[in-house]
């Protein structure tokens, strides 16, 4: 919620609900943002069934096919460290504006270098970044134009699930495009980025009539570059014993179903690329229907969030030794539905006590820290596939369950102490 500060008493200082009122009198504000952080997500991900094709090939070595998702989560790393304290500064507006148009750039880089290494990597770390700004302050501008003052039908979550809905919503569609057109239609490692391009142009121009809720200029005057970068919200013990213990299985969960699971089925199935699509599709598709009851699942504080989140992370990694044990679609299937679930709500969780603890000129910053860390999950493909040269899947992804049943017993005392 967009609270009233001492900048309002301020000369020439405008609330932004005054600016703001006639366009959600006439449309949902946080719409055309919501839906650009969507095709953000799309470009960003849209690139997981293609590691089937670039494996398939064989130009690349399955190591470096795995770096290159972690090349993306170092763009995203850089995006939300450095944009998440300039969003705060600056306004959401000039931090939102050019992420679209940075994901049309990697897509056209990844589209043109199929066959090399250098430029893949120039594009998927750029399209990292494009997710980190669109996290930071596009997840940051959804909030406070979720607040009631602009929406009046907005609940105290409405900004926390709308962001995550948003982006998990582009995570789970672009890859089960992209699968299917590189399935099926010609030029698979083209196409599907030609569709991102498109569809990202046609939207840019909605995100252009949303005004700012920030006033970036009061914030100038106030804050100097130095105090941007303080984030005095990390001083709440509940951000160390809570938030951070969750963050990685965000996207260690949902990477162990996409990435990992399914490259280790891609020699059981015919038609490797689609179903490697599906997959992400249903993985991201569950992470996406939870966080519709993710507020009434996880309340507003106390450890039942964290809690309900760790048991369906146990669950799916359980899910994923059966699956590596005994390859097979029914019960990839399911262990599929309990790492979306993880997936949702882990980042659901997170972002709403992100949300709750963070000063209202600390959102982006704060939300960006909470993001780079489930972006750590990332590593887990890479790290498997590099260690498989001494230990079996089926130990690995077990440790995993017994890494996360540690981390059950942690959230569900420190849940209630902090």
């Amino acid at each position: 919620m967009v609270e009233e500060s001492s900048e309002s008493h301020v000369p020439g200082y405008v609330r932004p609900g005054h600016a703001l009122r006639h366009v959600a009198g006439e449309r949902r504000a946080w719409l055309p943002v919501a839906l650009s952080m969507f095709t953000v997500a799309w470009g960003g991900n849209e690139f997981t069934p293609l590691l089937v094709l670039y494996r398939q090939a064989g130009e690349f070595s399955p190591v470096f096919v795995d770096l290159m998702l972690v090349a993306y989560a170092i763009g995203v790393a850089v995006g939300l460290l450095v944009t998440g304290p300039l969003t705060d500064r600056y306004g959401r507006r000039p931090i939102m504006l050019p992420a679209p148009v940075l994901a049309v750039l990697a897509s056209v880089i990844i589209a043109l270098a199929e066959h090399t290494a250098g430029w893949m990597t120039v594009g998927r770390f750029l399209s990292g970044l494009a997710v980190g700004m669109a996290m930071t302050g596009g997840g940051s501008w959804v909030k406070e134009l979720s607040a009631p003052l602009f929406d009046p039908k907005a609940g105290p979550s409405s900004g926390a699930k709308r962001a995550s809905m948003a982006l998990t919503a582009g995570f789970a569609v672009g890859p089960a495009v992209a699968g299917v057109l590189a399935q099926w239609l010609p030029w698979p490692g083209q196409l599907s980025f030609g569709v991102h391009v498109v569809l990202s142009l046609v939207l840019v121009p909605l995100l252009l009539t949303i005004p700012e809720t920030r006033q970036p200029a009061i914030h100038a005057k106030r804050r100097s570059v130095l105090d941007s970068l303080r984030v005095p919200s990390l001083r709440n013990p509940r951000f160390y014993a809570v938030v951070l213990p969750i963050a990685p299985w965000v996207f260690g969960s949902g990477f162990t179903a996409y990435a990992t699971l399914s490259a280790r089925m891609q020699d059981h199935v015919a038609h490797p690329l689609a179903f490697s699509g599906a997959i992400t599709l249903l993985t991201l598709g569950v992470g996406f229907a939870i966080q519709q009851a993710a507020p009434a699942i996880a309340g507003t504080g106390g450890p039942r969030g964290p809690v309900v989140a760790m048991v369906a992370t146990i669950a799916g990694f359980v899910g994923a030794v059966a699956v590596v044990l005994n390859p097979s679609v029914p019960v990839m299937l399911v262990a599929c539905v309990f790492l979306g679930l993880s997936y949702g709500l882990c980042v659901y969780t997170g972002l709403s006590e992100v949300q709750r603890m963070a000063a209202p000129n600390e959102l982006g910053a704060l939300t960006g820290i909470f993001y780079c860390f489930t972006y750590t999950g990332m590593a887990f493909p890479a790290l498997l596939t590099r260690l498989s040269d001494w230990f079996s899947y089926p130990l690995m992804l077990g440790f995993g369950a017994v890494v996360a049943t540690i981390v059950l017993g942690v959230v569900s005392v420190t849940g209630r102490r902090f």
